[in-house]
């Protein structure tokens, strides 16, 4: 029970409102009693004078002892919440009204007794009680028989000890009770009201709860229905503003509830990424078993004919059947290269080192060296363009790559007496290299998936194997932060454009 939030958020406030209650009785008790006493005091500041005129305890500028007497008696009859003390000069006990046996003091001092002389407003002021070493208790004082020739003081303790008892028996009686059913109801309501809020501001939280449990116990794929936009957008606690302003983000909750609908559909969009990354997958070991068997199953066939077939074959037939079987052999060892070029650049197991260099020497070089393979394929291979390209930053060897297997696929596909041309120049500030060959060209439904691995478009017509080089091309390209596109002349034939970054010098 004890697990939910907010059976702790009840909990929490029950315990905050009881000490908040027990601390508002204590002070209030206590600034009750503190002003009981400055009342007190404040009306009974001139007791003590009065006491004297009224009582006629000076007569021929002398203290009549007898009429103090008098006073005592009267007064503990009349008034037994005050007590009466005849003080010397010095605060020594000379008489009383109290008990003797529960006197406690002999003297009181008399630092507080000339400062209410002195000032009559500073009240509550207290003194020391005769009947108690520790206690103090407000007083009215004034000298007799005169202020200008004192012999001593007339000291009344305003709340002796039949008022203490009187008022110790009311706060253990009435007003206790008043009190505690005071600090009951109190809390009670407090508590009531509390839970109350908490409950409603709970429940969008119990909401988004329940919708990641939902979530969880779900495959995953996120609803549209069960998000939490589409929960609480049409709920009467947002109004039309909120819902003009986003009002997803209204507060932390709002804001938790908007960050999991945005969790949720990136873990759907990855579910859906992963599902079709196995279905590549899939396919790709298909394709590459496939890739892999042709070749070497050709060559096994070859060299099986060769050995049952050696004494009756002539040495051109065995010629020829070694150069089938390594030819396929040095084709299976470059598709497995490639592959492994390819696993490693999607690891990021290798990764480009850039370096400024000039481009348009790169190309040259790249086109001299496939130069003769042209010529054998009785093609023209031919470089133009504005050589004065910017410098650009890219790994040198990678990019070598790139416009090898471009130009090595232009002169695998264009046909005999065509030409191949490749030119250099520049979009958007960025250096570009287009290799433009005289092939059929790549059909309407086989352009959008020529970089993928292994596919082989209509229009191959079983030239090489289904490979790996335009796959590995984009990869190199999208590491060093540049670009490879393909598209159709309008002449016929394909052109391929890479795009690298320039050098920025520092």
């Amino acid at each position: 029970m004890l697990k939910t939030l907010y059976t702790r958020l009840a909990l929490g406030l029950f315990l905050l409102l009881l000490a908040v209650g027990l601390l508002y009785t204590f002070i209030s008790l206590y600034s009750l009693r503190e002003y009981s006493a400055s009342v007190n005091q404040a009306l009974h500041q001139d007791l003590a004078q009065n006491l004297v005129s009224d009582r006629n305890l000076v007569r021929d500028g002398k203290l009549d002892r007898s009429a103090l007497e008098e006073l005592f008696a009267l007064y503990m009859a009349i008034n037994p919440s005050i007590e009466i003390y005849l003080l010397d000069l010095d605060g020594t006990l000379l008489s009383y009204s109290a008990d003797p046996a529960k006197i406690k003091r002999n003297q009181v001092s008399l630092a507080p007794i000339h400062r209410l002389m002195d000032d009559m407003s500073l009240y509550p002021l207290l003194g020391d009680d005769p009947r108690n070493h520790d206690r103090q208790k407000v007083f009215s004082v004034t000298p007799v028989p005169s202020a200008d020739t004192p012999e001593g003081y007339l000291y009344v303790v305003l709340r002796g000890e039949e008022y203490d008892a009187a008022e110790t028996m009311a706060r253990g009686g009435r007003i206790l009770k008043m009190s505690a059913w005071a600090l009951l109801v109190s809390l009670t309501v407090a508590m009531v009201a509390g839970l109350t809020i908490f409950h409603l501001l709970t429940r969008r939280l119990r909401s988004l709860t329940r919708l990641v449990e939902q979530f969880e116990n779900s495959d995953m794929r996120q609803d549209p229905s069960s998000t939490w936009s589409s929960t609480w957008s049409n709920s009467p606690g947002y109004s039309k503003r909120w819902r003009d302003k986003r009002p997803e983000v209204r507060d932390e909750i709002d804001y938790l509830g908007v960050t999991f609908d945005e969790m949720a559909r990136r873990i759907a969009t990855q579910i859906e990424q992963l599902t079709e990354k196995d279905a590549q997958r899939r396919r790709l070991i298909a394709q590459v078993s496939h890739d892999l068997r042709t070749p070497l199953a050709s060559m096994q066939g070859y060299i099986e004919s060769l050995k049952l077939r050696r004494d009756s074959l002539s040495p051109q037939e065995q010629d020829r059947f070694l150069d089938i079987a390594l030819k396929e052999g040095r084709r299976l060892s470059r598709l497995v290269d490639e592959l492994f070029e390819l696993a490693a650049l999607e690891a990021r197991e290798k990764q480009p080192v850039p370096e400024p260099f000039p481009l348009a020497e790169l190309v040259h070089d790249v086109v001299q060296k496939h130069g003769q393979a042209a010529r054998d394929s009785q093609l023209t291979l031919s470089l133009s363009g504005d050589p004065a390209l910017p410098t650009v930053y890219a790994d040198l060897a990678m990019t070598e790559r790139v416009l090898d297997n471009l130009i090595s696929n232009a002169i695998a596909y264009s046909p005999p007496g065509s030409s191949i041309d490749v030119i250099v120049g520049q979009t958007g500030g960025e250096p570009e290299v287009c290799v433009q060959d005289s092939g059929p060209g790549i059909s309407a439904q086989d352009l959008p998936h020529i970089f993928d691995p292994f596919y082989r478009g209509e229009a191959s017509g079983g030239v090489g194997h289904a490979g790996l080089g335009l796959a590995i091309a984009r990869r190199i390209m999208t590491l060093q932060g540049g670009d490879i596109r393909v598209e159709n002349l309008s002449s016929g034939g394909a052109s391929f454009c890479i795009r690298l970054p320039v050098y920025a010098s520092h």
